[in-house]
């Protein structure tokens, strides 16, 4: 699941959609070999596909990266490096079409003695870019630095991503067009208007992209990602999965137990075959509103700074009255109530958007319109950031309707959105529409992946906090379950996605134990929360 935004990429999972503006080198080691080859799960198809990516691997590890300077555009400081990884398109055909996968990395920061391999990393999505990665490193942020003397950081575009073989499902410039029809529909005719929208757009993607199309999975992307860790001459993975990226390392860990070394998953996307993935939209949708409600409450206790009421009620009515002067005359022509959640649902996402995003909604009551119309609009001049905010999309709908089966009947989308909505308006029917596509999808939809544990799986460290929207507290729970010997840190009465990044001395110092030695509490912990944001 992920945020939609035209100027923000995120790492989160399911949300506003196409129709509101768009939201990781050991010795001479070798791939393992036959006797540790992945787990096979069943049917001829996964036997075959297990095959398959045996041999891409041993293909990767003989020929390695050839690391050069990145290029100009990429935007990545010196010294990261970057790199292709070749691997099939379909890996039940691992001598037919392949398809390159852009990688980067930075050497650890310490001393050959202190290293220990690479950390492959996943930022979410579906549809998020990881060659950011490294530059945590460069840019000398804290909370990583530790663990950065002993890794190489290495990020990657998943398959279909940014620089990966990418996929688009329309022109870029018309994705990010403004105003938006109002998610939130006032008439049947409305709902007929999104329904042929979505269904458009699923047209869209497969004029556009369909060879892409049947292989955009996540067991696929995990597959890709064991591909990778050949070519980095790592005999088994270090993996620091966000959001969609918990999915990721949780297919990862189901299909290839035996070459995990270390795994983190932060915010965890709940594993359920059951929830995978038209559930989980649904329950992010209630967790948004509770989330939404406690940035409100936040707001409510700032009412000298904001100036926008000191009680939640009175906050909600400012934001409705701003949401129904939008839908009637659209901010500066282009912001109507899609783009304004496009730019709000920032807040309950991240708690660092809290402010910026109470600044803007208070500048526009105190009568500054251009702040809000500014933050809020598309910018069509920024070509590369639209075709950024496209592409996402794109991955995302095409990996989350290739995954699983969703429902094909409309009625089953209208009875659990208008059912969803009534007590739960901010983002339900936004999400529905995002993901409407699926029930039109023109190639087969697959039966998600019994995530489970198996032999060699060792303890993976599982991180998240309470109160977050986007990937609700129960998947985290829903996986610990299902990986033995797994532990869980709770961060209390917070709701930030993203845990690992935050600055919170109880989670990050676990973290490095974790990374740096392997070693888990003996229990599972619950931290205080992360400091609360001031204005």
């Amino acid at each position: 699941m992920r945020k939609r935004s035209l100027h923000r990429r995120a790492a989160a999972f399911g949300s506003v959609g196409a129709l509101v503006t768009a939201t990781l080198i050991a010795g001479a080691v070798t791939a393992p070999t036959a006797g540790a080859s992945p787990a096979t799960g069943h049917g001829k198809g996964q036997d075959r596909e297990a095959r398959g990516v045996a041999i891409a691997a041993e293909r990767a590890a003989e020929a390695g990266i050839d690391w050069k300077d990145c290029p100009a555009d990429w935007n990545l400081p010196k010294p990261i490096q970057c790199g292709w990884v070749t691997v099939p398109l379909d890996y039940a055909k691992p001598y037919g079409k392949q398809i390159k996968l852009a990688v980067d990395r930075i050497g650890n920061t310490g001393t050959q003695s202190e290293r220990q391999g690479a950390l492959i990393y996943n930022p979410g999505g579906p549809g998020g870019s990881g060659l950011r990665f490294p530059a945590r490193v460069t840019a000398k942020n804290p909370v990583w630095a530790k663990t950065a003397k002993a890794y190489d950081f290495v990020g990657f575009d998943p398959r279909g991503v940014g620089k990966s073989a990418p996929i688009s499902c329309v022109d870029p410039q018309e994705f990010v067009k403004a105003p938006k029809l109002d998610p939130v529909p006032d008439s049947e005719a409305d709902k007929l208007a999104q329904r042929k929208l979505a269904r458009e757009y699923a047209e869209g993607c497969y004029e556009r992209s369909g060879e892409m199309l049947p292989h955009m999975t996540t067991p696929n992307t995990a597959r890709d990602l064991d591909v990778i860790r050949a070519a980095l001459g790592e005999k088994k993975l270090n993996y620091l999965g966000v959001s969609y990226g918990t999915y990721l390392g949780a297919v990862y860990g189901t299909l290839f137990p035996g070459h995990v070394r270390r795994m983190v998953v932060d915010s965890v996307v709940n594993p359920s075959r059951d929830k995978i993935w038209y559930q989980a939209n649904l329950d992010q949708d209630v967790a948004f509103e509770k989330r939404w409600q406690d940035w409100q409450d936040w707001v409510a206790a700032n009412d000298a700074v904001f100036h926008l009421g000191d009680t939640r009620a009175e906050v909600q009515d400012q934001w409705l009255k701003l949401r129904a002067t939008a839908k009637k005359n659209p901010l500066g022509g282009v912001v109507g109530p899609a783009e304004l959640l496009s730019f709000f649902q920032s807040a309950p996402y991240y708690d660092s958007a809290w402010v910026p995003v109470a600044t803007v909604f208070s500048k526009y009551v105190a009568g500054d319109t251009q702040a809000l119309v500014d933050a809020a609009a598309p910018d069509p001049s920024d070509t590369a950031g639209n075709a950024a905010s496209e592409n996402g999309n794109a991955v995302y709908t095409a990996v989350e309707c290739a995954d699983a089966k969703w429902p094909t009947n409309w009625r089953t989308w209208d009875r659990d959105n208008t059912r969803l909505h009534k007590d739960h308006p901010f983002l339900t029917w936004s999400n529905a529409w995002m993901n409407l596509p699926c029930s039109t999808w023109p190639v087969k939809q697959q039966t998600p992946l019994n995530v489970k544990t198996g032999k060699g799986l060792p303890p993976v460290l599982i991180v998240q906090s309470e109160r977050d929207a986007a990937t609700p507290y129960g998947g985290a729970v829903e996986l610990h379950q299902r990986f033995k010997g797994s532990r869980l840190i709770t961060e209390r009465d917070a709701g930030s996605h993203g845990v690992t990044g935050l600055v919170n001395p109880c989670v990050n110092d676990r973290v490095d134990t974790y990374l740096l030695t392997g070693k888990v509490d003996t229990r599972d912990v619950t931290c205080a929360p992360h400091a609360t944001p001031k204005p």
